[in-house]
């Protein structure tokens, strides 16, 4: 039973001292301190109550031993996407980690683009992909980075590598935002999505490039889905390219990304 440390581990990343959770609980804190240090078992009111206050289901806070899990995990774990809660919605992600228990940024590269579609699950797929750190990225979250084909996205460019975060709860993918999206059929997707998930159970899906009609795709044919953090293109500007040239192509994009903003809007609009 790992009772004690779960709740030592818990209210230590709460930033609560024993007297804090004491009061809250309404228990003496020589109660609390005894829980802590395995001289004294809580009794089902008292699981109860630290199951409420921790926001963790009691069979998480006695049967699974949270020191092994890394730092996006257990801050998954706060923001509620709890096993024993939420059952078989919640989408368990397989992962690497370092020596330091520290989640790696796994490497989706064109290589590996085909078998990720079938492997994305299976934990021995995973370990065998290329990993790398980026130190500017937070430990609280999961990320991983998938290199992209085609011109769909233009002006970010084929071949590009695009780092995502690692998206828990599809209800809160905002509108606008540009993600990687896993899908049964047609694989790895980035684009601009527009969440219609409350109304029609779908995700619309944008291009930057507009010559790509958007087109819908149900929440049952997606597997995965990877917030836009950042991207790495090993193409350069063209040496003639001009500084109002480059000034121009930013408008350009900036014209392209306010009009399909503009768009959403008056879809939900209406």
């Amino acid at each position: 039973m790992y009772f004690s440390t779960n709740i030592r581990l818990l209210r230590k990343r709460k930033g609560r001292t024993q007297d804090d959770v004491a009061t809250t609980l309404n228990i003496k804190r020589s109660t609390y301190n005894n829980y802590e240090n395995q001289i004294a078992r809580p009794g089902i009111d008292s699981l109860l109550a630290f199951s409420d206050y921790f926001g963790v289901a009691i069979d998480t806070l006695i049967k699974v031993d949270l020191r092994n899990l890394t730092p996006s995990q257990l801050s998954q774990l706060e923001k509620g996407y709890d096993v024993y809660i939420r059952g078989s919605s919640l989408r368990v992600l397989a992962t690497t980690v370092d020596q330091e228990n520290d989640e790696n940024i796994e490497l989706v590269n064109e290589k590996a683009r085909a078998g990720y579609t079938n492997g994305f699950a299976d934990p021995e797929f995973i370990r065998i992909l290329p990993t790398f750190k980026l130190p500017f990225l937070s430990k609280e979250k999961k990320y991983r980075t998938f290199q992209i084909q085609g011109d769909s996205m233009l002006p970010i460019p084929p071949g590009s590598y695009v780092t995502g975060e690692f998206i828990q709860n599809w209800d809160f993918i905002r509108n606008g935002e540009a993600c990687i999206v896993l899908t049964l059929n047609e694989g790895i997707l980035f684009k601009v999505v527009e969440n219609q998930i409350a109304e029609k159970g779908m995700l619309r899906l944008h291009s930057l490039n507009t010559i790509y009609i958007p087109y819908s795709i149900h929440i049952g044919e997606i597997k995965e889905v990877w917030k836009f953090a950042h991207y790495i293109s090993a193409e350069l500007p063209g040496q003639r390219t001009s500084e109002t040239e480059i000034i121009d192509s930013i408008r350009e994009i900036q014209k392209d990304v306010k009009g399909i903003n503009e768009r959403l809007g008056s879809i939900e609009k209406s």
